[in-house]
């Protein structure tokens, strides 16, 4: 994101909010970064497409600030075979009796069609549209530039950030090895896609004309600036706005930041996709099940997430965290947006 880029947008600082989907980004989050002078971002991937225009509706009822709306890009995959479903469905059925929830069951439609949800984007026009877990067809991405909407890719190599910027982005948000939540790899194994932040933001900075996002593990402001004197144009957090009081973070899941003592772990134990987060119970006892692809074993664990949440219980929540996590501070969004930039202004690196 460039200097330009940031005053196109009218933003006052270079810092995007990370648009965490599940229903941790709220409209009152989004829309309080924005008016603090950053880019809120709404992480729609769970969302329908009615949903999708009542939050970006209710975020422009609290704000006449751009702001970003993200989707994931469905990868190529087949549903699971009768065997791996039925492992998963007897190993989630203690899960369900202990919830008092149903039997558990793959649902009929397990995501909402991306065609239908990228036309709501259309319609809705934001100023900025993101996208992970894979790339959009050359004329998506020119569908959103005449609609005035600029378009962020996420890589997490130097090859899915060439392949991006081939597709015109206006910027690729680089997701560093220390980032909470799913990985965005899309080309390769995510086991060969593990770069840390500032190296990776350093590799695609020099190699890409477009400008590069630096995101994964940043916490404060000697954090954005070191990923600006690595040649970010900007950055993004997510980990970092989990317990401000606007976020819908769950009151586990706050509890679970706030206290947990073991260091976040890739797994693929909620959705089938690896993802960054605090380990508990359920993700261990399940480590040794061949994981469904995604989206479908997302779908399958749904409603045990949802009644987990509900009933306080952390151990079979999915509790997304970035490296940085206990350095997460509870302060209102737009006061951690100044508090950050103020640090950054701050720091500075003899030489």
């Amino acid at each position: 994101m460039s200097p330009s880029f940031q005053q196109q947008l009218g933003l006052r600082f270079p810092l995007i909010q990370a648009p965490m989907a599940g229903g941790v980004t709220t409209p009152e989050l989004v829309a309080a970064v924005s008016n603090a002078g950053g880019l809120g971002s709404l992480g729609a991937g769970y969302l329908s497409a009615e949903a999708l225009g009542e939050a970006v509706g209710r975020v422009r009822e609290l704000s006449d600030q751009p702001f970003l709306v993200n989707l994931f890009v469905p990868p190529p995959t087949q549903p699971p075979g009768v065997a791996q479903l039925q492992a998963w469905l007897e190993r989630l059925a203690p899960y369900h009796l202990q919830l008092g929830l149903p039997p558990p069951a793959l649902p009929v439609e397990v995501a909402e069609p991306f065609e239908e949800m990228l036309a709501a984007v259309l319609r809705l026009r934001p100023a900025v549209f993101s996208f992970a877990f894979g790339a959009l067809e050359p004329g998506q991405v020119a569908a959103l530039h005449e609609r005035g909407i600029r378009v962020l890719g996420t890589a997490t190599t130097l090859e899915e950030g060439r392949m991006l910027e081939e597709l015109h982005v206006n910027a690729v948000v680089a997701q560093g090895s220390e980032a909470g939540g799913h990985r965005g790899t899309f080309l390769g194994p995510f086991e060969a896609a593990l770069t840390p932040t500032l190296t990776l933001t350093a590799q695609l900075g020099a190699a890409l004309r477009v400008p590069v996002i630096a995101s994964g593990g940043l916490m404060d402001g000697q954090d954005v600036a070191r990923a600006m004197q690595a040649g970010a144009g900007a950055v993004q957090l997510g980990t970092a706005f989990l317990l401000c009081p606007e976020a819908g973070t769950s009151a586990p899941y706050r509890a679970a930041l706030q206290h947990g003592r073991e260091s976040p772990q890739l797994m693929s134990a909620y959705s089938g996709r690896p993802a960054r987060g605090l380990p508990n119970a359920f993700a261990r006892e399940v480590a040794d099940l061949p994981p469904l692809p995604y989206p479908y074993q997302h779908a399958l664990t749904r409603p045990l997430r949802a009644a987990a949440a509900r009933q306080d219980r952390p151990e079979m929540l999915s509790l997304w965290a970035g490296t940085g996590f206990r350095r997460a501070r509870a302060l209102p969004a737009a006061e951690l947006v100044t508090e950050l930039m103020r640090e950054a202004a701050a720091f500075t690196t003899p030489g």
